[in-house]
């Protein structure tokens, strides 16, 4: 006999655990999937410095769990495993856990299942994450004040990062594997103005350089296939991110770059709600993913109210 669950949230990032927090506060009994990655991209994160209430900063381990402890606290079922699959096309939607023919159904469902970062696929990129390779400028930048960087990437993204950390590093190098930058006129001008950036067009990154302390540099071919090393602390991945939308493409609306379209946390589906960095491609921030977590939370409260099964 398949299990009805009145909330599903699918993810425990910031996103899913505060949506969590919210719906068990409004009484829908909510049920949390974890997923492969319990707690989502910040327990890759060694140290959070922007996250409101946490003055000395926290690491992102750290912070996630005290998220599920909070919506466990309010009742929140939390449970290990994998949604493998949504059959949207009718309320009680059918969902299957971890390839488990017998399915759970659910009344409303909140998908906040977050984006991956896209790496090289460097052995030594791995290795030195968090403790000196990062995606996210904004998340990590504050660590390498003063100090040499370098940004990997040519369109507007790693623009962006590039002159943010221009604003705090010593030095910044931007890393473009092209001959050109994909970025915009605007960006490409904020760039070549910033007198401490230097782009290093046409080569690529062949290793990361480092010790037990971090990173100490990078290994750099050009595409004439001549080598150099720099020496950087730390490296800034911004090739794009990969929105975790695979368990409802083809049944949701998505934008052009595979994002989930919503408004006011609501899918095109009528209670399929999402959350998080699945639904943003602007911000990505764990404050502004937890916020829509909030927000979808709120909408699916009233949705339940309104449209009882």
């Amino acid at each position: 006999m398949s299990e009805r669950i009145k909330c599903l949230i699918v993810g425990s990032g910031p996103a899913g655990y505060t949506a969590a927090i919210y719906a068990a506060r409004a009484n829908l009994q909510p049920v949390v999937y974890e997923g492969i990655e319990p707690g989502g991209q910040l327990t890759t994160t060694t140290e959070i410095e922007n996250f409101p209430g946490y003055p000395e900063g926290i690491s992102g381990t750290v912070l996630m769990e005290d998220l599920k402890k909070q919506a466990q606290r309010f009742g929140t079922d939390v449970r290990f495993g994998v949604i493998t699959r949504l059959d949207l096309s009718r309320r009680p939607f059918a969902v299957e856990v971890d390839g488990n023919p017998e399915t759970i159904q659910a009344d409303a469902i909140i998908i906040a299942t977050g984006a991956s970062a896209k790496y090289l696929g460097l052995p030594s990129e791995q290795r030195f994450r968090g403790m000196g390779v990062s995606a996210c400028a904004t998340c990590d930048g504050f660590f390498y004040r003063k100090k040499d960087v370098a940004v990997i990437g040519g369109g507007d993204t790693a623009c962006e990062e590039a002159t943010y950390l221009a604003s705090i590093c010593r030095q910044v190098y931007l890393v473009v594997r092209k001959n050109y930058l994909r970025a915009s006129k605007a960006m490409q001008e904020r760039v070549f103005a910033t007198p401490n950036i230097e782009v290093i067009f046409e080569h690529n990154t062949q290793e990361v350089l480092g010790d037990d302390n971090g990173v100490t540099g990078m290994l750099l071919r050009s595409t004439s296939g001549d080598e150099r090393q720099l020496a950087v602390d730390g490296v800034f991945l911004a090739i794009g991110h990969h929105p975790n939308t695979e368990l409802v493409q083809g049944q949701i609306n998505l934008d052009e770059q595979g994002y989930i379209v919503t408004h006011h946390g609501q899918t095109n589906i009528p209670g399929v709600f999402a959350a998080g960095d699945v639904q943003d491609p602007h911000y990505r921030q764990a404050i502004t993913a937890a916020g829509s977590g909030c927000i979808a939370a709120l909408e699916c409260e009233r949705f339940l109210a309104a449209n009882p099964l």
